[in-house]
């Protein structure tokens, strides 16, 4: 007899410890009771009544999920590899008990697909330079998505684009192209100020006979100061005709000494 209630002693004792439960601050305990959903407990010391009850711990904190390198299509047909990391955390636990059976899985997979088909629908151009607003677009997907689940996807990040290296050098020489294109464009629309510049400045000193006179001049001084040998000295053409009118031999000056 004393032996029997030894063993009943030990059992109640040995059912009052696995009753009891304690539940960290970032944990949360979703209790069945028969099957059924009963509450959510936590956190803290929390009791379950053994057979009758049963639990499943979530953790509340945020995962980090890295997202495999998926191979994908751009618009522009570029084949590439793009892999990304993915934040979310659980907001309710009851939700992400019962309305999925593996919250962490199916957010993995559907993490892979919504990349694939986003990252897909644009050119390997806005991949790389437009990586924020991808990330963005990615995630509000997703969240909406699993909202359902009681998950919230607070960011996620592109990690790295690779591009096939035959489609690298492709890029590097359009690259060039449109350096030189930008170059050559720089240099015309220089071209095309200066002219604009050089008949301005024409029709300024064609108004004014003593800025031509000016601008004369200073062209004669840059050529004195110019080692050439030969220089060749224009005169205008009323000078000419002056001095060609002095040396004529009919002048009446001549006549009037020779008498």
């Amino acid at each position: 007899m004393e032996i029997f209630t030894v063993v009943v002693l030990i059992v109640v004792v040995g059912l009052l410890i696995s009753a009891l439960r304690v539940l960290r601050e970032y944990e949360r305990g979703v209790v069945f009771m028969l099957g059924r959903f009963y509450k959510v407990k936590g956190p803290g010391l929390i009791i379950i009544i053994p057979v009758i009850q049963q639990m499943v711990r979530v953790d509340l904190r945020t995962v980090v999920l890295d997202i495999p390198s998926q191979d994908l299509i751009t618009r522009d047909n570029v084949s590439v590899k793009v892999n990304a990391v993915l934040y979310f955390r659980v907001t309710d636990p009851e939700r992400a008990i019962i309305n999925v059976e593996n919250f962490m899985e199916a957010t993995g997979q559907l993490s892979q697909t919504t990349l694939r088909s986003v990252l897909g629908q644009h050119e390997l151009d806005e991949l790389l330079a437009e990586r924020e607003r991808l990330n963005e677009d990615v995630q509000e997907i997703i969240d909406k998505q699993t909202g359902q689940w009681g998950i919230k996807v607070s960011n996620v990040e592109i990690k790295h684009v690779d591009i096939d290296e035959s489609m690298i050098r492709a890029i590097a020489r359009q690259a060039e192209a449109e350096r030189e294109r930008r170059a050559k464009v720089i240099h015309a629309e220089g071209e095309q100020q200066a002219a604009t510049k050089l008949v301005e400045a024409a029709q300024l000193l064609s108004s004014r006979a003593e800025a031509m006179q000016l601008r004369y001049l200073q062209t004669l001084t840059e050529i004195a100061g110019d080692k050439s040998s030969t220089i060749v000295f224009p005169l205008p053409m009323n000078v000419m005709e002056n001095l060609g009118r002095i040396l004529e031999p009919g002048d009446g000056s001549s006549t009037q000494e020779t008498g």
